[in-house]
């Protein structure tokens, strides 16, 4: 009988001795991730592909795995980014996340437009690596522009998206939305995209619309079949043309003057 006790005892020993080295490593694994965030505008979907390289010494290939988008409707998503990876013996650290960004702009599954935004993790510092702040998130701030233009001989209008980084002042940037941030202590830290969308649209081709109080009119250009319809100087003369859900305009967003 006291065999049997102290076999028991041991057996259950070592199973807490199993469960806490269990518990001990998944703490230990989730060290080894950043938690993404991004706050999202209205009609907004977003979804990233994260891509390793061979840890250093290691001849592996790269690899990339890519995260789903994130539920209907939901404004601000989190995901979690491993930092490294191991594959068939292979290890691999993160180099870089793509964000694929989605806009809608209309009632229609083709009314959409596709940006990009990236994030950079670097070994070294360099000049645009955002240091991490003493607490919080590390926040990118970057604001989604909608063009809009007239395709066809109808003059549909159709929209392009585009996402630029924001500078601390809030001034749009040529490069896109995201940046670069330092391996050394990314692990465990948030890392959050904050996007907004521009108050007013503006023409995906500056000289092919004129603005007036009542809205956007459409140059003619050489003529009503003009495919880009530049201005060349002429403020008078214009063509009409149809909003998605077909009615006949003469001025951008408003329709009718």
């Amino acid at each position: 009988m006291h065999i049997q006790h102290f076999t028991h005892q041991c057996l259950r020993a070592v199973c807490i001795s199993v469960m806490a080295w269990a518990v001990s490593g998944c703490s230990l694994l989730q060290t080894e991730s950043f938690n993404f965030q991004a706050e999202l505008p209205e009609n907004f979907t977003i979804s990233a592909t994260t891509y390793y390289d061979a840890a250093s010494g290691e001849s592996c290939p790269g690899h990339k795995v890519i995260k789903s988008d994130q539920p209907k409707g939901t404004q601000l998503i989190e995901l979690k980014l491993p930092l490294t990876e191991k594959v068939k013996g292979c290890s691999r650290v993160l180099k870089s996340v793509v964000l694929n960004i989605k806009g809608r702009w209309g009632e229609r599954e083709l009314d959409m437009s596709l940006q990009k935004a990236a994030l950079y993790i670097r070994d070294e510092p360099t000049e645009t690596t955002r240091p991490f702040p003493a607490s919080g998130p590390l926040v990118f701030q970057g604001q989604c522009q909608w063009f809009f233009r007239t395709v066809g001989s109808r003059r549909f209008i159709r929209k392009i998206l585009q996402c630029r980084a924001l500078d601390a002042n809030g001034i749009v940037q040529k490069s896109l939305a995201g940046g670069s941030m330092l391996r050394d202590g990314l692990a465990g830290r948030t890392v959050k995209l904050v996007l907004t969308e521009a108050k007013e649209e503006e023409p995906a081709f500056g000289d092919s619309w004129v603005k007036f109080p009542a809205g956007w009119k459409r140059c003619m250009g050489k003529g009503p079949d003009d495919f880009y319809g530049f201005c060349y100087g002429k403020t008078t003369d214009f063509v009409p043309f149809k909003m998605p859900d077909g009615r006949d305009c003469t001025v951008y967003p408003n329709c009718t003057e």
